[in-house]
């Protein structure tokens, strides 16, 4: 599976770190906060389980287009 229509937004003005995160896994809508110490917080669908792979690839995402920006 794989991570599809990945979008990212800063939460912050300035430079706090963290980012609203949305993007489609296994058919299925994920909308979550990225924090700045690479923590995901999932708000929909409630209830939703980050395993460890996703979080994984989330965090090479975050690293390519934020860190390496």
């Amino acid at each position: 599976m794989m991570i599809q229509h990945f979008t990212f937004s800063k939460l912050y003005q300035g430079e706090l770190p963290g980012w609203r995160i949305s993007f489609y896994y296994n058919r299925e809508k994920i909308e979550a906060i990225y924090h700045g110490d690479g923590d995901i917080e999932i708000e929909l669908p409630k209830g939703y389980l980050v395993t460890e792979q996703l979080k994984k690839d989330i965090n090479e995402l975050m690293l390519f287009h934020v860190y390496d920006a």
